[in-house]
């Protein structure tokens, strides 16, 4: 392979992978408090036709964009009003959202098919846009790829070294523990479900108004599922998210790198490749079930009742 290939590759893997960092570290985030939310890709699919529309009848690309994250805001308040005021089945609570959101999107979506957008474009920044393969592969963004950045680096200084990380991870390990020493448990979890939300929505706007600035049904193709095995594949840790999103995002485009070298594979078999890696990381994990344990957040997925 030659150097622009392989620059070609990279540059692809980095924005491939950009909707699956900012999934997974908001599900990491949410997942932290002890709420385990299922419903990724319908908030996903949502995030993404409410961006388009509301990108089409405003002529803005940010109004679209900002409407993604509020959309996805919302479908992540209705699984927390559900899921943690009402204590129903979080698991149940966010399959629902999930089914409810691809048929809502889709119905929405209905009028937006085939419509073109001009799209968020790429912030080529000045100089170092220019350095040779380096310049391409990192510089040559959209700026919600370098927002992805800033967000990881945020998310990972707040669990290192912050309080509020220490609060949200004692929240999830043990919310009576937590609530007897005066933690807002609900208010926590309830900000950390918000805020996962408001990443998968960002994430629905970025397939949309920038990866393929369109909107089709199903355009999510399972990231949403992706990004919620990436979260237990990284141990929620940010740091392996953000290697493990790249890795999936690799493996997405891997088809169409093998189709250009010109290997004589059907396309259909190597359109599956993502899937496959899915399932192939799910098998190593539950391989080592202690370790999984360990790092699983010993609350997640339970139901808490605030005590009166």
């Amino acid at each position: 392979m030659d150097v622009d290939l392989i620059t070609n590759i990279l540059f692809a893997t980095l924005r491939t992978g950009t909707p699956l960092i900012l999934i997974a570290l908001g599900e990491m985030v949410c997942e932290k408090s002890g709420v385990l939310n299922l419903g990724q890709e319908g908030m996903l699919l949502m995030g993404a036709v409410v961006g388009f529309m509301f990108t089409v009848i405003t002529g803005n690309t940010w109004v679209g964009l900002g409407a993604a994250m509020i959309a996805g805001m919302a479908m992540s308040g209705l699984f927390a009003l559900l899921a943690i005021t009402l204590v129903a089945n979080q698991v149940a609570t966010g399959l629902a959202l999930t089914i409810f959101g691809i048929g809502l999107s889709a119905f929405l979506g209905t009028n937006y098919v085939g419509m073109g957008i001009e799209g968020i474009g790429p912030w080529e920044l000045p100089l170092l846009s220019d350095i040779p393969i380096i310049g391409k592969v990192l510089f040559s963004h959209d700026p919600l790829v370098y927002l992805s950045w800033v967000l990881f680096a945020l998310i990972y200084w707040t669990f290192r070294k912050t309080r509020v990380g220490l609060i949200i991870r004692a929240v999830g390990e043990n919310p009576e523990s937590a609530n007897a020493i005066g933690m807002p448990v609900m208010k926590v979890r309830y900000a950390a479900v918000l805020f996962g939300g408001l990443m998968t929505g960002l994430a629905g706007g970025y397939l949309s108004l920038s990866y393929t600035p369109l909107w089709t049904e199903g355009m999510s193709a399972g990231r949403g599922w992706i990004a919620l095995a990436l979260v237990v594949f990284a141990s929620w840790k940010a740091e392996r998210v953000m290697l493990g999103a790249y890795l999936f995002g690799l493996a997405s485009i891997m088809h169409l790198i093998l189709q250009g070298l010109g290997f004589d594979i059907s396309p259909n078999l190597l359109a599956m490749l993502p899937y496959a890696a899915t399932i192939v990381v799910l098998m190593v994990i539950a391989s080592d079930a202690m370790r999984s344990k360990l790092n699983t957040p010993l609350a997640l997925g339970q139901p808490y009742r605030p005590q009166l």
